[in-house]
Formats: C-alpha cells, sequence, structure tokens
C-alpha cells in the first residue's frame, strides 16, 4: 500500500526548496563578505575625515 501524501504540503515543501535554491545562488552573485563591508565602511570614513580636514574655515 502506498504512502498518503498530503499535496498542500508537498507543494509547499518544493516551493521552499526553490526558493533556497534562489536565494543560495543570489547570496553567491551579490553577496559581499563582512571583512569587505568593513573595508568599505573604513574607506568612507577615512574619505570623509580626510575631506573635513582641508575645508576652509571662513
Amino acid at each position: 500500500m502506498k504512502q498518503v501524501v498530503n499535496l498542500n504540503k508537498a507543494r509547499k515543501a518544493r516551493d521552499k526548496s526553490r526558493k533556497k535554491a534562489l536565494a543560495d545562488e543570489n547570496a553567491v552573485k551579490y553577496g559581499r563578505s563582512k571583512a569587505a563591508k568593513q573595508r568599505d565602511t573604513a574607506q568612507s570614513a577615512r574619505d570623509a575625515q580626510r575631506l573635513d580636514a582641508h575645508k576652509r574655515d571662513e
């Protein structure tokens, strides 16, 4: 005798696995490492400080 399958749960599981695969693909394509984000933040802070240091006082 075959096992009874709830079609609603099967559909939801299938959709969930597809979304997970898409999310993993996008993470590889568009994601940045934590170190890269921190490096960019530090660089922008240095740039802002350097710009402020060159402002004229009037």
